[in-house]
């Protein structure tokens, strides 16, 4: 004998899928967003290395400035990752290499070949971040490169 399964059965179910949905979406899509956050803010910490080294190619160059190496750098962010050039932080320091005589160089201009020219860079999160999720706020991207000034 064959043996039909009852209907009021399926009527308790029917609901179910909705309950487990309204319960299982909002975890799915802040996982997501989490995803896309994270991936944002890597991108974010190696354009900022970028920068940094964008910024000390600039400076090694014979006639460069320090406003100069800070517009380049400022500019490289504001194209690569549309961060404002007032959240950029830029910091030059120029050290004496091993065949230097005399005084320490003060800036960009007053280095000579083989001296050393560090670029750090310093981006805030929040100001690089698409606002989903605040989990890195308070927080600086850092960046820094030292090459030998040509």
């Amino acid at each position: 004998m064959l043996r039909l399964s009852h209907p009021h059965r399926t009527r308790r179910r029917r609901g179910a899928a909705l309950v487990e949905a309204a319960v299982v979406l909002p975890i799915f899509f802040l996982a997501i967003l989490a995803i896309v956050e994270f991936g944002r803010a890597m991108m974010v910490g190696q354009l900022v290395t970028n920068a940094a080294r964008e910024g000390a190619r600039q400076a090694i160059l014979y006639g460069s400035d320090d406003d100069e190496v800070r517009e380049h750098v400022t500019t490289f962010l504001q194209n690569a990752a549309d961060v404002p050039a007032e959240h950029v932080g830029v910091e030059i320091t120029v050290s004496s290499g091993p065949n230097r005589e005399g005084a320490a160089p003060q800036s960009v201009v007053d280095a000579e070949s083989g001296d050393r020219v560090t670029v750090r860079v310093t981006v805030p999160w929040d100001e690089a971040s698409w606002g989903m999720l605040r989990w890195l706020g308070g927080e600086s991207f850092r960046g820094e490169a030292t090459m030998r000034h040509e």
